[in-house]
C-alpha cells in the first residue's frame, strides 16, 4: 500500500480522505496548508498527493509549480477543487497535476483515481504532459460522511450454504440485527475481506458500510487479517 499525502485546509474534508484512504490500507499524512505539506512531502515522500487547490496561505496550482520547479514532483498529484474551472485544470495540467477531482467527492471516484495514480506514479511524475487530465464530478462529501442508504434486500443464495439459525421469538431489531451481522459476514468471507466489493455489492456507500459493521459488531480486524490487510 503506498503513503499519501492529503493537503486540504478543510478539516471536514480531511478527516474523511483520511478515513476512507486509511480504510484502503493506505498510510496517509496530513496538511492543511502549503507549509504543511512542503514539511509532510520532505519528511516523508509520499507516492500521492491529493491538493486542494484553495488554500488561505499559497494555492494548490502555485505549490505545484513550485516542486516542479525544484524537481520536486517526483510523485503524481491529484488536485481538488470546489470551485475549479477549466482554465484552472488546464494550468494544473500543464504544470504536473494527473487527475482533478471536483468537490464534492465520491467515494468510488476518490478510490478509482487513486488507484489510477498509484499503478504509474513514476512514468506519470516525469511525463505530467502524456497523462491527460480527468474531470471528476460527483457526490455531495455530507452524503459520503451521513450514509443515508437504505439497506437493500439480500440476495437468494442458492446452493448449498452453510446453516443459518435465526432465534425469531424476539424483538424485531434484535432478530434484524442478527440477520444483517450473518449477512454482512458472509459478503466479507466471500470477498476475502474487501470493504470496497462488499460495498459495491450489497449497495452501501463504503464509509456507511463500515459505521454499519462496527454497529452490528462485526470483527473487522479478523477479516482485515484474513485479506491480508486489504
Amino acid at each position: 500500500m503506498a503513503t499519501i499525502l492529503v493537503v486540504d485546509d478543510e478539516l471536514g474534508i480531511r478527516a474523511l480522505l483520511s478515513e476512507i484512504l486509511t480504510d484502503e490500507g493506505h498510510s496517509v499524512e496530513l496538511a492543511e496548508n502549503a507549509a504543511q505539506a512542503r514539511a509532510v512531502r520532505e519528511r516523508v515522500r509520499p507516492d500521492l498527493v491529493l491538493l486542494d487547490i484553495w488554500m488561505p496561505d499559497v494555492d494548490g496550482v502555485t505549490l505545484l509549480k513550485e516542486w516542479g520547479s525544484a524537481a520536486l514532483l517526483t510523485m503524481p498529484v491529484i488536485m481538488m477543487s470546489g470551485h475549479g474551472t477549466i482554465d484552472t485544470a488546464v494550468e494544473a495540467t500543464k504544470v504536473g497535476a494527473i487527475a482533478f477531482l471536483e468537490k464534492p467527492i465520491t467515494l468510488q471516484k476518490l478510490l478509482r483515481a487513486v488507484e489510477q495514480a498509484l499503478a504509474k506514479p513514476a512514468s506519470r511524475a516525469a511525463n505530467p504532459a502524456a497523462q491527460p487530465m480527468r474531470m471528476e464530478t460527483s457526490l455531495t462529501v455530507e452524503s459520503v460522511m451521513t450514509g443515508g442508504v437504505m439497506l437493500p434486500v439480500p440476495p437468494l443464495v442458492l446452493g448449498p450454504q452453510p446453516e443459518q439459525l435465526f432465534e425469531l421469538d424476539r424483538p424485531l431489531r434484535e432478530a434484524r440485527d442478527a440477520f444483517e451481522k450473518s449477512y454482512f459476514e458472509f459478503h466479507l468471507a466471500k470477498e476475502n475481506g474487501s470493504m470496497t466489493r462488499v460495498a459495491e455489492k450489497t449497495g452501501l456507500e463504503r464509509t456507511h458500510l463500515y459505521r454499519k459493521l462496527k454497529q452490528l459488531g462485526v470483527d473487522l480486524s479478523r477479516n482485515k487479517r484474513g485479506a491480508g490487510g486489504n
